[in-house]
């Protein structure tokens, strides 16, 4: 998808402070408030804007102690996958999710109040599937994002 140097600061604006008013957005971009509107707008309509959401202190909600879980589902079956891929989706402990390749299936990224509750996640719910062939369990010491992703420039032709 092509987007210009408009877009893109528009994106990395809103992916900073995605309350801030559409007028303080223009202003951060040098263009017309009703520019700025049409931009989100198309940047909407195209896909590339998906949603708003909040960025939430998960140890201030109860949940300090993050994991990476990597799972192996046998057999390796589309009905096995997508079956775990929905279960585990809505488990509240569930923060992220990556079907993955190579000699794991799954990458999980959960939150959970201590470790005694990460054990319990792992042992008494995953380990309990049976299409669940092998887990490993990494706890998270910190976790940073990227402030904004920038998308990728097209190559010059």
């Amino acid at each position: 998808m092509d987007l210009d140097e408009l877009d893109r600061l528009i994106l990395r604006e809103l992916q900073k402070d995605a309350r801030q008013t559409n007028r303080d957005l223009a202003a951060a971009a040098g263009v017309a408030p009703s520019t700025s509107l049409e931009r989100v707008r198309a940047l909407r309509e195209k896909g590339v804007i998906r949603g708003y959401r909040a960025d939430v202190d998960l140890g201030r909600l109860g949940r300090s102690v993050q994991a990476m879980i990597s799972v192996r589902i046998r057999p390796p079956s589309r009905r096995n996958i997508e079956g775990f891929r929905e279960w585990v989706s809505r488990l509240p402990e569930t923060v992220g999710l990556f079907v993955t390749s190579g000699r794991q299936d799954f990458l999980l990224h959960v939150a959970v109040a201590d470790t005694d509750g990460l054990y319990a996640f792992v042992i008494d719910r995953l380990t309990q599937r049976p299409e669940v062939a092998d887990v490993e369990t990494s706890v998270v010491y910190e976790h940073r994002r990227a402030p904004a992703v920038e998308p990728v420039r097209p190559e010059p032709r």
